[in-house]
């Protein structure tokens, strides 16, 4: 089986290719190109590299969100072009699990956060234990304050900090008293071969749907739709 991984939600856009559970090939772009200028010639790219043609390609997965609203938007625009006609072959990751996923084999809590500004992170709350990783709160938007009292619980455990906004929730956490255990720099951002893991870990159980019917998952409106609201009331 093979899977193609697109990730965007943050400042890196990443592809991956997944073959019979492997992962072929991964790669990363951080050059200050927009992810609808560089993404798409990185899968052609990656299936050229690969000697892999769309048509072999049995599974897209792709993170569908928390995160960039517009980069959120460009990996599922991409994969609903590249899926389009082939049935049910799509499968939607959270952007903090597959994050999570980054973490793997690690033992503790894991707390995947991005940067959702306005002293607030997107974040989730996940522990890996004895060969299993379990999520422990659902995707949510919380201010750092929040996050620090979910964070007390576990004390007792290493807990390991990821995603992109690990500068802005690191220092923070640590002023609030929480103890972080470091890991690689290069564990810390969105990558779209952990989005493939997560397709790949569920096996069977993974719900795979049309690429007409993939939306992204926002946790909050986009700015402008705030605005526009607020004018409103």
């Amino acid at each position: 089986m093979i899977i193609l991984a697109l990730e965007s939600t943050a400042k890196v856009a990443s592809v991956a290719i997944c073959r019979d559970g492997e992962i072929l090939y991964s790669a990363q772009g951080n050059n200050g190109m927009t992810h609808s200028q560089q993404l798409l010639p990185m899968v052609q790219y990656a299936l050229e590299h690969c000697q892999i043609s769309p048509d072999q390609i049995d599974r897209y997965a792709v993170t569908m969100g928390p995160g960039s609203f517009t980069g959120v938007r460009i990996a599922i625009a991409v994969v609903k072009g590249l899926a389009f006609g082939k049935g049910e072959c799509c499968a939607g990751v959270s952007t903090l699990l597959s994050l999570a996923r980054n973490i793997v084999p690690l033992q503790g809590i894991y707390c995947p956060v991005m940067d959702a500004r306005r002293e607030q992170v997107y974040t989730a709350l996940f522990r890996y234990e004895n060969g299993i990783l379990t999520r422990l709160t659902e995707d949510a938007a919380l201010s750092l304050t929040d996050l620090a009292d979910q964070l007390k619980a576990y004390q007792d455990t290493p807990i390991y900090l990821c995603g992109d906004g690990y500068d802005v929730a690191g220092p923070r956490l640590k002023e609030a008293g929480i103890k972080l255990t470091d890991i690689p720099a290069s564990l810390r951002p969105q990558n779209a071969a952990s989005t493939a893991l997560c397709v790949l870990d569920q096996g069977d159980d993974v719900e795979l749907i049309t690429a007409d019917a993939l939306e992204p998952l926002y946790l909050r409106l986009p700015q402008a739709e705030r605005e526009r609201l607020k004018a409103q009331e």
